[in-house]
């Protein structure tokens, strides 16, 4: 499988070269179709054989992840490419990128949306996916590091949440009491003994399967994420305690948060107070 996959972008890095494409294109490309086809395999799907909604789930896994619209696109243009060297134009079709936000907003949900989505969540009665949603909610942690925590993670007794970041950096976060609540109402029904959130058939879940269960409710991990580090900064907790907490390795991004919720408002309330007579 692996082989003949190789194959097909070997001989696609050929063909570009032939088309005159610059060496950091090749290079780029190359870098790109390996980390898809890793993604692929991973979801028991060949390179050559992949399909429109193959592409569509790894657009949404990579939005997840925290990848801009502008990285995500230039992704895309790789894939774009290599699929019409398969004569397979039409899997790339249709496919929907998140555009970047001109007034650099982010995507939050409200305290009133927050309480509907678990009031829903809650009446499915399934104690795995609501232990999912009151972690991703409450701790902000990416789908990838929720997807990679073990029971031994979770410690009752201190009350805290060890996380290990894509960079391999390990962040502790202290546990809500209601996710606390979750956690245990669910590790009992949890037939296996390390993975901390496991499928039916008690593999260890997948990001694809939790952005699946998520998109059943209209919402994604990376908006939960940011909803967790807005609320912080809306109660105001300090921009780097925000960032330790959401695993930040690099405080402008958490200053995104702050900005966000500066309305004009309290731009004129700040001049009024600082200057005025009174």
């Amino acid at each position: 499988m692996q082989g003949s996959s190789s194959t097909s972008i070997d001989s696609f890095l050929k063909w570009l070269e032939q088309e005159g494409k610059s060496l950091n294109t090749i290079s780029t490309y190359h870098q790109e179709l390996k980390k898809f086809e890793h993604w692929l395999q991973g979801n028991q799907q060949k390179l050559g054989d992949v399909t429109q909604k193959d592409v569509q789930d790894y657009i949404l896994f990579l939005e997840e992840k925290g990848k801009s619209p502008i990285t995500t696109d230039k992704i895309m243009g790789a894939i774009r490419t290599f699929s019409k060297y398969l004569k397979k134009p039409h899997v790339t079709l249709g496919i929907q990128i998140q555009k970047a936000d001109k007034n650099d907003e982010i995507d939050v949900l409200t305290k009133k949306e927050c309480e509907m989505l678990l009031t829903e969540v809650r009446e499915h009665e399934n104690e795995r996916n609501i232990a999912i949603v009151y972690m991703l909610l409450h701790t902000g942690i990416r789908v990838s590091e929720l997807c990679g925590l073990d029971q031994s993670d979770v410690d009752f007794h201190e009350g805290n949440l060890k996380v290990i970041s894509p960079h391999g950096e390990e962040r502790v976060i202290p546990l809500s009491h209601e996710l606390k609540d979750h956690l245990m109402k669910y590790l009992p029904i949890n037939p296996t003994e390390k993975a901390l959130f496991v499928s039916k058939s008690n593999e260890r879940l997948t990001e694809r399967s939790v952005q699946y269960m998520l998109k059943k409710y209209g919402v994604n991990a990376q908006k939960l994420r940011h909803t967790f580090c807005q609320q912080l900064i809306d109660k105001g907790v300090g921009l780097e305690v925000v960032s330790k907490l959401a695993g930040h390795k690099d405080i402008n991004v958490t200053k995104k948060y702050a900005r966000s919720r500066v309305q004009q408002s309290e731009y004129e309330d700040a001049i009024r107070k600082t200057f005025s007579n009174d």
